[in-house]
């Protein structure tokens, strides 16, 4: 990755904002579609998670599709903008729709109703969107600092705006009566703000053209020429190139673990309500949580900088993560919350450093396809990030609506069953927990800046 600068700071932040788009949609449906689908709707947890994993199976396709006509695609606007420009007008459509349900349905139109609107945000406009917005980071700049400022950026972005919505949504649709029409109104105000911001987003940068994108170590303006006239390639073997690049299944791996943790963290709403006795507890630990993100986010450039890489900022990051969840473990068990809080706080200050450079990772993970075969496909490997949102993230939910079935919950019910109980504190204590584990352990094979440098140096002695 060469040293030049690309963007300017008003670049950053521009492209760093386009995250409050796709958090107050994101973070959402992550935190509250399953309590306003249960104890405002009225329906079973356990039929709401299945039909939300059944739509997993649309995701998963239209993630790579959309990836590849990203990477087909050619306009003024260039590749990726366009698809993040007008897909967010579905994305705010949607979410509307999920939070829009009329409560006169049956069970079964309203079971229909969601799972529709569902689909068509997340399998359509919502992954073309996420795609289109993550592309970017290779599209942008070449200079692998920049990639993680942006990173940081984006994600103080995406956790302030996640820490906002957990803070203000119970509030708001408590102010605006607390029923289905409540939810409906919230929905309306988050899409419009997020439908302003994601343009002032889209309109802040430019692509880099393709003369300099095709650049690589001792190259003539020749050979780059030929390299871009030659880059033409079938949704087949834009697959095969993808699934070959082993550090892109590990950041999909690590990036659907990520979800899953977030989605469990999500079940708080539950484990305030029925466990602390107090769903308000809910914004009191949303704070502990985010802030402590944004704080690492903030630091992550210059600490990445410092360890002269990616790698062992990461590992060690994660490391902090796990002892920060289990020490939370502890402090439930001793009933203190102030403890849980120090401890939750902890466990984000750790998790920040990979949030702020997935982004950065899978630009790499692009560069190695690139380095060793000499074809770009940046729009089907930033497809990591939004098959690791909604695989992780919808599984997630999913995950929790079959473990409140199977214990027995009931949305309906002032004081719940021991099985339920039981269950709330194992999805939201031992759970992130475990995910957290597995995590460390896929990080510790996720090198791909040292092969990336052993390729560049290689490529130079070539030339």
């Amino acid at each position: 990755m060469d040293d030049k600068k690309y963007l300017k700071w008003y670049n950053k932040v521009g492209y760093g904002a386009g995250d409050v788009g796709g958090n107050v949609v994101y973070a959402l449906l992550a935190f509250f579609v399953m309590i306003y689908l249960t104890d405002t709707m009225g329906l079973n947890p356990g039929i709401v998670g299945t039909l939300i994993m059944v739509a997993r199976i649309f995701d998963g396709v239209s993630d790579i599709i959309f990836g590849a006509l990203i990477d087909k695609t050619n306009t003024k606007m260039g590749k990726a903008r366009p698809w993040m420009f007008w897909g967010y007008f579905g994305c705010a459509a949607m979410v509307i729709a999920i939070f829009a349900i009329p409560p006169s349905l049956g069970d079964f139109a309203m079971y229909a109703w969601f799972f529709i609107t569902y689909v068509l945000l997340n399998a359509g406009f919502f992954t073309a969107n996420n795609i289109a917005y993550s592309t970017l980071t290779a599209l942008i700049t070449k200079n692998a600092e920049e990639r993680v400022q942006m990173g940081s950026i984006r994600f103080m972005f995406a956790f302030g705006t996640s820490l906002l919505i957990q803070v203000a949504t119970v509030g708001l649709v408590q102010a605006f009566g607390n029923d289905a029409g409540a939810w409906r109104t919230v929905a309306i105000i988050y899409a419009v703000i997020g439908l302003a911001v994601n343009t002032i987003s889209v309109f802040s940068v430019r692509e880099l053209p393709a003369s300099v994108l095709y650049e690589r170590s001792g190259e003539t303006e020749a050979e780059e020429a030929a390299a871009i006239a030659a880059d033409k390639h079938s949704l087949g073997q834009s697959l095969k190139l993808l699934f070959s690049n082993k550090y892109y299944l590990l950041i999909v791996a690590v990036f659907i673990l990520g979800q899953v943790f977030t989605a469990m963290l999500g079940t708080g709403m539950y484990f305030m309500t029925y466990v602390l006795g107090d769903a308000n507890h809910f914004s009191t630990f949303a704070w502990a949580i985010n802030i402590p993100l944004i704080i690492g986010l903030m630091a992550t450039p210059l600490v990445v900088k410092w360890f002269r890489g990616i790698f062992k900022v990461n590992l060690v990051g994660y490391v902090i993560a796990f002892i920060g969840r289990a020490l939370v473990i502890v402090a439930a068990g001793m009933g203190s919350i102030p403890l849980m809080l120090v401890f939750s706080g902890l466990a984000s200050l750790g998790m920040s450093p990979l949030q702020g450079t997935l982004n950065a990772l899978i630009a790499e993970a692009s560069e190695y396809t690139f380095l060793t075969k000499n074809k770009r496909i940046d729009g089907m490997m930033f497809s990591a990030t939004s098959l690791g949102v909604k695989i992780g993230g919808g599984g997630g939910v999913a995950l929790s609506g079959w473990l409140l079935a199977a214990s027995g919950y009931d949305g309906s019910a002032a004081v719940q069953s021991a099985s339920a109980m039981n269950m709330l504190n194992f999805m939201y204590l031992w759970m992130p927990t475990i995910v957290a584990g597995v995590i460390i352990f896929l990080l510790t094979r996720l090198k791909v800046e040292q092969a990336n440098n052993k390729l560049r140096q290689e490529l130079a002695a070539v030339h």
